[in-house]
């Protein structure tokens, strides 16, 4: 059969490398053409548009860019037109691929989406979209489920979070330290600023205010390859180092980690390593989103958890002396303790054995 999958973002890229080795592993004569990012090439398949052309976030950034988004729409329905797939699967990355189910839906391809669009934190209008325009949902949170299922009527699949099990598969590299000059006779502070190069530019410069407050950590940066090296200037102009795609060893040597929300804040997590999550897009976007959202918790832990855990600062909190505060508050043995104590409880709501398996036999079936 013929697979086109449309992945617009870090994450979907991680997670739509796993389902292409599945889909691959099932049906050995697969074709797959896919919108994504370096890991998604490596699993095999033709790479059509990489995720760095493609990351814009925030009202005002996405209306700055328009032109571009509209070209890319425009050529990914003419680009499915000439593949004609048996099977359409798109993941996360909701704007986008809403537009793109619809259009699909219409000129009667088969939409699967993996990766619900996060309906119960805001539009939920997209309802009405998912109800006549997508074949088979796959969720990655319990809450999900029950959420379609008693709110909506909707029958939707839970088969687990794919996270869980690239962490589970994932290997530390045993020279990891020596490779990268790390001496460790400092504990480690991971600065994970983000994939894309806005809310890198918005969120390191304030990370790396810190590091004249701890002088007794090292602080390191989780890089990230899709973007544009320069956004890491600051870092190394303050001599702090920039580790590029190796954020699961350096989480694996971390005490502390500085998260921009997003799905970094659940990897801190699952690697037990204590977090502060933060957030900051422009004002016009923050102010537009503001009122349309519905959830109390910007981080997937506090989300998940349903209660705050670990400290959140967004905005107008995310100052200089907030997070040195905050900082001050989470390197105290017991707060530590009790962030890792409900952790523990996180692992064991998302796992399922075998959750890229089930959903790519669930898409081939």
């Amino acid at each position: 059969m013929k697979y086109y999958i449309i992945a617009g973002e870090a994450s979907g890229d991680l997670y739509g490398s796993k389902l292409i080795d599945e889909i691959f592993s099932i049906d050995k004569k697969a074709e797959i053409r896919f919108w994504g990012g370096d890991n998604m090439i490596k699993s095999g398949g033709y790479n059509v548009k990489h995720i760095k052309e493609l990351a814009f976030m925030g009202f005002y950034e996405v209306l700055k860019n328009i032109t571009t988004i509209l070209r890319n729409i425009s050529f990914c329905k003419n680009d499915i037109k000439e593949f004609n797939p048996d099977k359409i699967i798109y993941i996360d990355y909701p704007g986008f691929n809403l537009k793109i189910c619809k259009w699909a839906k219409n000129n009667g391809y088969k939409n699967f989406f993996y990766i619900s669009p996060q309906i119960w934190a805001w539009k939920e209008n997209r309802i009405k979209t998912i109800k006549n325009n997508i074949d088979k949902l796959f969720v990655i949170f319990p809450f999900e489920k029950e959420y379609y299922r008693e709110k909506h009527n909707m029958e939707v699949e839970f088969y687990g979070h794919p996270l869980i099990e690239k962490i589970h598969d994932f290997n530390s590299s045993k020279d990891f330290l020596k490779k990268n000059n790390i001496t460790k006779e400092r504990d480690i502070i991971t600065l994970l600023p983000g994939s894309r190069s806005q809310e890198i530019n918005s969120m390191l410069p304030i990370f790396l205010t810190l590091k004249k407050h701890y002088l007794n950590f090292e602080f390191i940066v989780a890089g990230v390859k899709n973007v544009n090296e320069s956004v890491y200037q600051p870092a190394l102009d303050l001599d702090v180092k920039v580790i590029y795609n190796q954020t699961y060893d350096l989480l694996s040597h971390s005490k502390i980690a500085i998260v921009t929300s997003g799905t970094a804040s659940l990897e801190c997590a699952l690697f037990n390593v204590p977090q502060i999550v933060c957030y900051k897009t422009s004002s016009i976007s923050y102010f537009i989103g503001k009122s349309f959202v519905n959830i109390s918790f910007i981080s997937l832990v506090n989300i998940i958890l349903k209660k705050g855990i670990v400290k959140e600062l967004v905005q107008n909190e995310l100052t200089e002396k907030k997070l040195v505060h905050e900082l001050s508050n989470i390197l105290s043995e017991n707060k530590i303790s009790d962030i890792l104590n409900e952790y523990s409880k996180i692992y064991s709501m998302l796992s399922i054995e075998g959750t890229s398996k089930k959903i790519a036999t669930s898409i081939i079936s």
